[in-house]
């Protein structure tokens, strides 16, 4: 199986192209990301990551954090342009809309998503399928749905490593 047709890379082009939810297109990657390359920060996948970062940040007006994750994010594609995480992209485009929207995070102009373009009609209609069961997600939600999940696991486990350092 080509690796743009693994279930949650799927789920991220829905997430990302469908409704914009750039927090769970960060989960989802991340994922795929520990089970396929542990530990490579120089993976494409990474600047998938970084990529829906950057658009969940600049959503979120903070314009540094957007910046450092968008240049980030375009560093990862350039090195990484003939892996085959990008083989079914429109890797000219992909790099494009980072730039342009590198230049209006740099400006401190209001957000504007973009889509990831698909180049394979199979890919496309999965992606589709994807984003027809997506919920609409009020604009609020999206906004601050770092702060709304659980993170009782992580909280404990920052517990228990700061005990065990005493």
């Amino acid at each position: 199986m080509h690796p743009l047709w693994h279930p949650s890379f799927i789920d991220f082009c829905a997430y990302f192209n469908g409704n914009q939810d750039y927090f769970e297109c960060h989960e989802v990657l991340e994922e795929y990301w520990k089970k396929i390359a542990p530990g490579n920060k120089k993976h494409p996948l990474v600047g998938y990551i970084q990529l829906s970062t950057g658009l969940y940040h600049w959503r979120r007006n903070n314009y540094r954090g957007a910046a450092r994750m968008m240049k980030s994010a375009y560093e990862k594609f350039l090195s990484n342009q003939r892996h085959p995480f990008f083989d079914y992209i429109d890797f000219q485009q992909l790099c494009k809309d980072c730039l342009q929207s590198l230049e209006s995070i740099e400006k401190n102009q209001p957000f504007a998503s973009f889509q990831i373009k698909l180049t394979n009609p199979e890919l496309e209609e999965l992606v589709k399928e994807k984003i027809k069961s997506l919920p609409s997600l009020p604009h609020e939600f999206l906004y601050h749905k770092h702060m709304l999940r659980d993170r009782s696991d992580i909280l404990t486990m920052r517990d228990e490593k700061r005990n065990g350092r005493r």
